[in-house]
């Protein structure tokens, strides 16, 4: 708990500079992922996210682990774990749906995870910090967590390819 009675503590300008920067950072790395092109004729955009998702099997989590370069800066940032969870959570709901194919990569258009981490850090980023070991810890938990995750579907997607390329081998 904090005490009302004292302020927190002010941030240097190269601290505030930095917090910017990372900020900033993670909003150019959300619109490339999310809404780099425009769709002629629609007010939908298109970003590397949903078309890194074509490439089969692998698509979807390469696009997620670069999304999670936004986990790391809040991570920098030290923004409230709860945060955290939220962005870990949209990047798992993007890769699982995201896995689907086709209907997965329209999903990744409409849900745009990093453009909404991206959003969610900016919102974070202007509260104070909370600087704890334990913060620390969960952090790394959790982006751990969410790597895990995304090369877990990495090698059920794998497992699914081996099992019908040995099917469709065997009986040629």
């Amino acid at each position: 708990m904090s005490n009302p009675s004292v302020p927190p503590p002010q941030e240097s300008s190269d601290d505030a500079a930095r917090r910017q920067a990372l900020v900033e950072a993670a909003e150019l790395l959300a619109k490339v992922l999310d809404t780099t092109v425009k769709i002629p004729g629609t007010s939908l955009y298109l970003g590397l996210d949903p078309l890194i998702g074509l490439i089969p099997g692998i698509g979807d989590i390469l696009a997620n682990l670069i999304g999670t370069v936004i986990l790391g800066m809040a991570a920098r940032l030290e923004v409230p774990r709860i945060v955290i969870t939220r962005m870990s959570l949209n990047l798992l709901i993007n890769g699982v749906i995201g896995a689907i194919p086709i209907l997965g990569d329209l999903f990744s258009v409409w849900f745009r995870s990093n453009s909404r981490n991206a959003d969610l850090l900016r919102q974070a980023a202007t509260q104070s910090a909370r600087r704890t070991h334990a913060d620390w810890t969960y952090v790394a938990g959790i982006i751990g967590g969410t790597v895990a995750l995304l090369l877990g579907l990495v090698a059920f997607v794998l497992w699914i390819a081996i099992s019908l390329w040995s099917r469709f081998a065997g009986i040629q």
